[in-house]
Parts: C-alpha cells; structure tokens; sequence
C-alpha cells in the first residue's frame, strides 16, 4: 500500500497519479457475480444492441468503483473517502475481443478544506468520452 499523503503537504493543483484501467467482459462477468447485478446489457450483446445501445458496456457502478481507486490508491486508505459523485454521463462501451476497453482517470485537488480535507475533482474518459460527469470526492488525510 502506496504512503499515506499528508493535508499539509498538498496543494490546490495537486494532481493524482493517472491510471488506465482495462474493462473486459470477464470484469463485467465478475462484477455481476459480486453485485447481483445480472442486466443482460452488460453481458448480452445481441439484447445490448436490441435496446440501441452499441454494444454491452459497463456497469455504471463497476465504473465509479473503478475511478475511486485512483482516489484510494493516493490517499492511502480507502477510509479516507468521505463523499463522492458522479454523474453517469455516457456508458463505457465493451467489445467482445480480447482487449475490451479503456477506462482512463485523472484527478486534482481542487480545493483544501478544514479538518484535513480536501475535494478531488475526477475526469474519467472511455473511446475519447468523457463518462462521469461532476466526479468529485472529499478525502480527509494524515
């Protein structure tokens, strides 16, 4: 586990390591299978397309977990997250091969809080798209 980041040593711009995370069917098989969330969308391919969406794509949820990590991942401690949003924006779209897709997530520290907190604004992208929309976090550090 990365070194917990300490209030005093953050500044407004502080940017957060930026992480690319895969997202295959298998992740989204997975994830079903700890969620319960069975949505044939996220699976069913021909069912996907039958109700015009491109294609199976990522749960909404999976999506936002997978953006919180880059906030967990700095901080130090998944304890650290106090708040966090997103507006779901547009759905990460899966192929079926064996590369699936990307989901790509920056962060900064927008702005420092009292009581060792800070708000993390979040941008998460997927084929070129933004698809969380007013992604923010607050974070309380060492």
């Amino acid at each position: 586990m990365p070194a917990t980041v300490s209030y005093d040593d953050v500044r407004v711009g502080t940017e957060l390591p930026a992480r690319t995370f895969p997202v295959r069917r298998l992740d989204l098989v997975m994830y079903a299978g700890a969620s319960g969330d069975f949505n044939v969308i996220h699976w069913n391919e021909r069912l996907a397309t039958a109700v015009d969406l491109p294609n199976v794509i990522a749960h909404g949820m999976f999506t936002m977990a997978e953006a919180a990590r880059v906030l967990t991942d700095w901080a130090g401690d998944p304890g650290a997250v106090v708040e966090y949003g997103v507006r779901f924006t547009r759905p990460v779209v899966v192929p079926d091969d064996d590369r699936g897709a990307e989901l790509k997530v920056t962060g900064v520290v927008a702005e420092k809080l009292d009581d060792n907190r800070v708000v993390v604004e979040l941008s998460a992208v997927s084929a070129g798209q933004t698809v969380l929309g007013k992604a923010r976090a607050v974070l309380r550090l060492a």
